[in-house]
């Protein structure tokens, strides 16, 4: 039994570093080994805040090291078992996670794709629908890719829709998504009725829905968080739409405990109190 637990799956996570504010891979790395997983890190970039509610923080992009680290982490024989990837800031950085899919991936292995690009039916500054393009040809390779509803919106270039919808057609949308190749998707920020937000899932079979509280208001890394934890659970052996329930459960969890804290929210949830869940 106890070998067994010591068989750690690899996972590289591939993301900016914003060293003040929780998210990117501050939220990622820990979320992951707390799962029980080693994990390794591919910085993008490295920031000295995240760039939500702050201004004059600084940015060093690290694209140019990217090839270099591959290539010496090639020279090691390394695969993992998952790759994931969040914030992917340019068309090079595309490319070059591209091929360290093909690359690093394990025969079996998970890539988890979550491209974060935009909410609320805007993409974030920098970002074109040319972007989006590429970051969905980019998303033929995934095994799991995970946007939410702006993002699935400029991916599969349609009007973005973000109330009075029905569940013919998120439906669709998932159905859609996994048409880029992805062999299945989850679709975050699903809402039919007030009061309840959720996630809703397609795995090959019928589309899976899981709805939790709703609780107003913006909450800086919360799908990063979400993200991460989906990963956790799907290198725990759990099936897609269980994993993604417990990963919405965690981060209704974490926007409570923020609410509790009355701290300040750009500095992002404070999962770190909740990274018991993972370990038990």
């Amino acid at each position: 039994m106890l070998a067994n637990r010591l068989n750690q799956k690899r996972v590289l996570t591939i993301q900016d570093v914003s060293c003040v504010g929780r998210c990117s891979l501050t939220v990622a790395l820990p979320i992951l080994s707390a799962a029980g997983l080693e994990t390794s890190i591919l910085p993008t970039a490295i920031l000295s805040t995240h760039t939500g509610g702050f201004t004059g923080y600084t940015y060093r992009d690290l694209t140019s090291d990217i090839a270099p680290i591959a290539e010496h982490w090639e020279s090691l024989g390394l695969k993992f078992d998952a790759l994931y990837t969040g914030y992917l800031g340019s068309f090079e950085q595309l490319e070059l996670v591209s091929s360290l899919f093909d690359r690093f991936k394990l025969d079996g292995g998970i890539i988890l794709i979550d491209p974060v690009m935009g909410d609320n039916g805007a993409l974030y500054t920098g970002f074109t629908p040319e972007f989006a393009a590429s970051m969905a040809r980019l998303c033929a390779k995934s095994d799991v890719v995970v946007p939410n509803l702006t993002e699935a919106a400029f991916m599969l270039n349609e009007p973005y829709i973000g109330e009075g919808y029905d569940s013919g057609y998120i439906e669709g949308v998932l159905t859609r998504l996994r048409g880029l190749g992805a062999n299945s998707a989850v679709l975050t920020g699903v809402s039919f009725e007030p009061g309840k937000i959720g996630v809703a899932t397609l795995d090959g079979g019928a589309v899976e829905y899981y709805f939790t509280e709703r609780v107003d208001g913006y909450f800086h890394g919360t799908g990063d968080v979400y993200a991460s934890v989906l990963l956790a659970y799907l290198g725990r052996g759990l099936r897609l739409h269980e994993a993604a329930a417990k990963a919405a459960d965690f981060t209704l969890e974490c926007i409570k405990l923020q609410l509790m804290s009355g701290g300040e929210p750009r500095y992002g949830v404070p999962f770190e109190l909740c990274l018991g869940l993972l370990t038990r």
